[in-house]
């Protein structure tokens, strides 16, 4: 089976103009699984962490979106424990002309800006409402534990 243009196009451009703060590598043995690595963005409690996430690109991709987890774990009210991501343009969203560095960005930005009201992690989410500055620093925590470069 050959590998679609798109696909290709893609990786190439991953490959030629880097993202700051992320990096997405296909696996040799198979092009539609990337290795993904964040880092945390300035100014978050995910700061000085580095993310590591595998993406894949299903068949029928780019009229489905690529299916992302987070291998790290990360206290975050939109990433659940299994490291699923509640991020709108991986479901109702999703449009075919996104491309893999948007969905990457959109991941970089919401660990920026963790929305407590759209959550995955309910837990997460009921402890950023009720008292913001432990969660933060729960996931600064996290963050040192789990996410060291």
């Amino acid at each position: 089976m050959t590998t679609p243009k798109r696909i290709i196009k893609e990786t190439e451009r991953l490959v030629a103009e880097k993202v700051p703060g992320i990096s997405a590598v296909p696996h040799d043995d198979n092009v539609r699984y990337f290795d993904v690595k964040i880092d945390g963005p300035s100014q978050s409690p995910y700061e000085g962490g580095v993310f590591n996430l595998e993406l894949f690109l299903p068949d029928d991709y780019p009229m489905t979106p690529p299916k992302i987890r987070f291998l790290t774990k990360i206290y975050h009210p939109n990433i659940d424990r299994l490291g699923r991501i509640c991020l709108d343009v991986l479901k109702s969203n999703w449009s075919p002309a996104l491309q893999i560095r948007t969905i990457l960005l959109s991941i970089q930005a919401l660990l920026g800006a963790p929305n407590p009201d759209d959550p995955l992690a309910n837990d997460v989410a009921q402890k950023w409402k009720e008292d913001e500055k432990a969660a933060i620093e729960t996931a600064r925590q996290w963050t040192q534990q789990h996410a060291k470069a």
